[in-house]
This record gives structure tokens, sequence and C-alpha cells, in this order.
């Protein structure tokens, strides 16, 4: 087993420990070993459609990713399913599109688990095919039975092992929600007994300060807005924590963390084919990469976060090419929603962006209905099948990646698993430009909207135009039908749902016919994104007497 203690590597990942994995993989012919591809998914966090180089900006440099992109297919129109965490990934991981379940809004750091055991993961189908398989980094889609029943101090159950992850190195939310701990298998990574872990969203621990009470004491970063609860590491985050000693993690040093449990998991099963989640923290609030990152860059601390992610996918790459599975691993390489500057951190990302777009061409950006909310930077590298230098413009969804992997690898999904996924391996591989039929995708309250052709569709909501809480975006809501050219240069600038209601009906007919939900489902949507949206979303990143009530509210 992997050694239970993080590695807190600073320059380098270079000097890792010889410890094994068990050999989950099975018996596996020395020729299927060989020709079985190995599969890693590089998942950044609010990385936008315009915040890589190969993707067009000139403000950050990023040579790993485009080394990446120029040995494989930059992708132009590849959609998340959703503009925020929990419910992109719910969907990755999955193939079923989170809007069809309750309880799939964004998580709390306590959040029970999302995704349950009976149900059918990307990890389960790899494990069919006889693969190790690997989850790293941020998770966000919760632990244990119920929220807030999680034994922090013990082994957690329901954990990733009960979805087909072989092994596990977690954070178990985001970075700017407690607990800030590793899970390493369900069990707290580097535990301390001296200092026992209790965790709440419902009220402060006696004694232990806060943003709120006690600014002084955030050395690192002070929040903008909301962020002002439990202090780990000079930064106050959302909820309430006390104890962890040595089990917490350094903001600085996340990074190097999972990169170096990343690159060891690769080391120790060089000789099986595996798959790799490898869901990095960046470019997600609180930003604060480590020091030889640190100002180097002219946007500042996001700017620096960009810069740090490079460098995680470049090591990724370092240690396949050393190992000699560069040819046979295909990469997929993608972001879980658009872009946010100002997410609760006064980190000067608004002040320092000058000319950068972070969502590139489009409207919006993470929480959004607009286009920048979910079109997201993709790239596919897998030299033993894809030409090099490509960049295409077929319409695609992160939520195919379980079929069409699937199908890579010769597994047949059991039926009514997976429901939303399709198989487009060929499209993702290069050999075809077939777009999807439609891409369907979800803002965080819930207003759903569709990609078809050159058409996108904007259900009606109730919500504000901007976000109220804090980050400056526009959320594309409306109380009536949003029709866009996707054609036109000008993005989402003029509404022709009023010249082409025939196109409207057609859009609309898609989630309301071709996806039924149950009643209940259906009235929890409507309500989430109507009257109650512009104020009450089912977010996180609000205000703090928001967030609380919130949590309690919706259970999420």
């Amino acid at each position: 087993m992997m050694n239970k203690r993080s590695l807190n590597l600073l320059p380098c990942v270079a000097v890792l420990c010889s410890c094994s994995l068990p050999a989950y993989a099975g018996q596996s012919s020395k020729k299927e070993k060989k020709t079985k591809p190995n599969v890693i998914i590089i998942l950044a966090d609010d990385l936008g459609y315009g915040d890589l180089e190969c993707y067009g900006t000139t403000r950050v440099h990023t040579p790993n990713v485009n080394r990446l992109a120029s040995e494989g297919i930059r992708f132009t129109n590849v959609h998340a399913t959703a503009s925020t965490s929990t419910p992109s990934r719910y969907a990755l991981l999955t193939g079923e599109y989170a809007w069809r379940k309750k309880g799939t809004g964004v998580a709390a750091g306590n959040a029970g688990m999302i995704i349950r055991p009976e149900q059918y993961t990307i990890a389960d189908m790899f494990k069919s095919a006889d693969y190790t398989t690997g989850a790293i980094g941020k998770w966000h889609l919760g632990l244990g039975d119920k929220t807030g029943t999680q034994d922090w101090n013990g082994t957690i159950s329901p954990a990733l092992k009960d979805i087909g992850f072989d092994y596990s190195y977690i954070m178990a939310a985001t970075a700017d929600r407690v607990p800030c701990i590793y899970i390493e298998n369900g069990k707290v990574a580097d535990y301390d007994s001296t200092a026992p872990i209790e965790v709440s969203y419902q009220k402060p621990f006696e004694g232990e300060p806060t943003g709120r009470k006690n600014p002084e004491l955030l050395y690192n970063l002070k929040p903008s807005h909301g962020h002002d609860m439990a202090i780990v590491n000079g930064i106050s985050r959302i909820g309430y924590m006390k104890g962890g000693g040595k089990a917490l993690w350094k903001d600085e040093n996340i990074a190097d963390t999972i990169t170096s449990h990343a690159i060891r998991f690769i080391e120790e099963n060089k000789e099986r084919p595996f798959f790799l989640y490898f869901a990095t923290n960046d470019v997600h609030v609180p930003r604060f990469p480590h020091e030889r990152f640190r100002g180097k860059n002219p946007m500042g601390l996001r700017g620096d976060a960009i810069v740090q992610f490079d460098w995680s996918v470049g090591e990724i790459m370092k240690t396949l090419d050393r190992l000699g599975l560069t040819e046979n691993t295909l990469i997929i390489l993608s972001s879980d929603n658009g872009p946010v500057l100002d997410d609760g951190y006064d980190d000067k990302a608004v002040e320092l962006a000058g000319s950068h777009k972070p969502g590139g061409p489009f409207r919006g950006g993470k929480y959004s209905a607009f286009e920048a909310g979910t079109c997201v930077p993709a790239i596919v590298r897998y030299p033993a099948q894809v030409k090099k230098n490509q960049t295409l413009n077929t319409l695609l969804s992160q939520i195919d990646w379980i079929q069409s992997l699937a199908s890579l690898v010769n597994v047949t999904i059991p039926q009514s698993k997976a429901p939303d996924s399709q198989n487009h391996l060929d499209s993702w591989l290069g050999k075809s430009k077939k777009d999807r039929p439609w891409v369907i995708e979800e803002s965080n309250i819930l207003a759903l909207s569709v990609r078809k052709g050159k058409w996108k569709y904007i259900e009606p909501s109730n919500g504000s135009p901007m976000i109220t809480w804090g980050p400056k975006i526009e959320t594309g809501y409306a109380p009536y039908d949003q029709l866009f050219d996707m054609n036109k240069s000008e993005f989402e600038s003029e509404n022709l749902a009023p010249k082409y209601p025939a196109i409207v009906k057609e859009m609309k007919d898609i989630f309301i016919n071709k996806y039924p939900i149950a009643d209940s489902v259906r009235d929890y949507r409507a309500n989430l994104r109507g009257q109650r949206g512009a104020l009450q979303g089912k977010t996180l990143e609000k205000p703090v007497r928001h967030t609380i009530r919130n949590i309690n509210k919706e259970k999420i």
C-alpha cells in the first residue's frame, strides 16, 4: 500500500518513496498489458477556455499544456455539463446528468456521498476491463453515508473504494471548504491522534478563531466576500473545523503533494493497465501557489496558479516519458467548469487581469448559463492512435467520456447505466468530425441550456442577470426564452427566439421530452430556477449568512 504519510515536496517531486501499491489489476496476460492503453484524465478546477496559451492568451505561459496540444488534438467546442463543480464531476464520472437527481448541487465539505455505491462509475467500467484505478486530488462529491456523520478520526464509509477506485488520495471538497485534510483510502492521511478532528457547517467551535472575528490571523489571504469561518494556514474558509494537527494541508504544497501521489501511482502500476483520475486544485480559490511560482506572473496569484497547473501537467508527462509509457497512454485534459476571478478572496485577480479574458470570446463564466460557464479547454493526446497538432471544432460533451472510453477498452456498459452518455470515441480521437446531436448544460440554479449545431437555447428563469454575492459574472438568466446563433462572432449578443419559435420549440423539447425525470425533481429544479434563484441559488459561493442556511435547507 502507499505510505499514509502525505508528501509535502517543495522544489521537485523526484524524491519518491519506493513503497508499492497492491496489484489490484488481476491476472492480465502479458499481451493485454502491452496493448491496453493507460488512461489519465487531468481535470483542472475553474480553468477557463481562454486561460491557456494554446487557446490564445498572451498573459500566461503554459509550455507543458502547449506540448500536450501540439502532440494531440486541441478541441474548441467541448462542454462540461454544468457551470459548477459538483454537478459537472458527477456527470463526468457517472454518465448521468446531475440535474436529473436531487442533491447534486455544490456540495458542502461534510456532504454525504453523492455518487452512491450502487451506482455505476467510470472507475467501475475500467475495473471490469482489469485496470487498476486511482483518484487523486480534488473530490467534492461527498464522503460517508449522510451529511455531517463522517468519522474523520477513523474510517469513512462509504468512500471511493465503494465506487470503483482501488486507490484514492483526495481533498474531501474544495480548498476553500473544511475539512482541510487529505483522505487516503477512506482515512485521514497523516492522522494526528493528539488533534482529533471536528467539522461543522452549522456553528463555530468555542475558542476556535474565525476569519470574521480574527482577521489579524489571516497572514496568507483575506476574504473579499464570505469565506470568513475556520482559519487554516492563515486563510479563512467556508465551514468550521477544529483539530487536524499535522494532517492539515498547507495550500502552497497542495500541487506538489497531489502531483507526487499521481506520479507514484503511475510508477507503481507501470506494468499493468491503469486509469487515473487526476483532479487538480488549481485554479480554484484560495489561490496560494508554492513560492517558486508566486510572483512570477503579471496577473498575480491566479496567473501563478495557472502556471502551477501547467507544472503539474509537465510532471505527469515527464513521468510517462521516463517510464516509456507515453505512446500507449491516452491523456484527456480539461476543466470542470468555466472561470471566475473574484470568488471570495482578495487576491487581486480582477485588478491584475488586464487584457486577459479567462472565458475567451464567450460571455459569462463559472455559475453562468452563458457559454463561458461550460465551454472549456479540452486536449486529447494518445500517440498510438491520435495524429499530432490538430485543432477540431467538433461539438462534444464530457458526459460521453465513460461510454467513449468503454468502447476504447472493449467494455459493454450494463443496460440502464451511464444513461446519458454516448459513444463518440471516433470524434474524441480525431477520426471523425461528427458532432454530438446536442449538448445540455446546467447553471448554478439549474437553469438548463442546449447547444445543437449553430444554436444555443437558454430556458427561462427569474434569477438575477448578474451574480449577486460577489463575482462580477453575467448569469444568462432571463424570464423568457433565449436563442443565439453561435456562428456569429459576437456570441450570445442577439436573442433570436422571437424570430425562430420553431427552433425554440425544438431545443426546448430536447430536455423536456427526451429526458423524463420524476415530478419531485422537476418541481425542485423549477423552484431553484424560479423566483428563489436570484438570492437563494444552491451554491456555497455566497455570503456566509446564506451559506449555512442553504446547506441545512437543501441537505446537499
